[in-house]
């Protein structure tokens, strides 16, 4: 590992954090974006790095501070967590089926759609 790709690293840890802990998001906004363009990773490298990050409770700080102003429903992110579990090991038993050039476009389109409704949406 040289050094550019040791402060890429850490700039994608950083960016990742800070943008997880003000807007929620992480992994796949973030991460795997930034994996693909700055360390050349494929679509399924960048996914299965992403997910091995979020494998750790890395985002324990930051779920602590919104629990401590009240804004942590523990019964529903229970009721997440354990069915993201499941849909987490289906969906990467398929993900890694489907070829890179198709799953890149499949991950794009989804950040698109999402965003559309994000902006133009009530």
């Amino acid at each position: 590992m040289n050094v550019s790709v040791l402060i890429s690293l850490v700039l994608i840890g950083l960016l990742a954090g800070f943008f997880s802990g003000t807007l929620g998001i992480g992994g796949s906004v973030v991460m795997i974006p930034l994996m693909i363009l700055w360390l050349n990773f494929s679509q399924h490298e960048a996914q299965g790095t992403s997910l091995a990050v979020l494998a750790v409770p890395v985002t324990f700080l930051a779920a602590y501070n919104y629990y401590q102003e009240g804004y942590v429903n523990w019964k529903y992110a229970v009721i997440i967590a354990l069915t993201f579990i499941i849909g987490g090991y289906l969906g990467s038993k398929l993900a890694i089926s489907v070829n890179q050039q198709q799953l890149k476009k499949i991950f794009g389109g989804i950040l698109l759609l999402v965003a559309l409704k994000m902006i133009f949406g009530k």
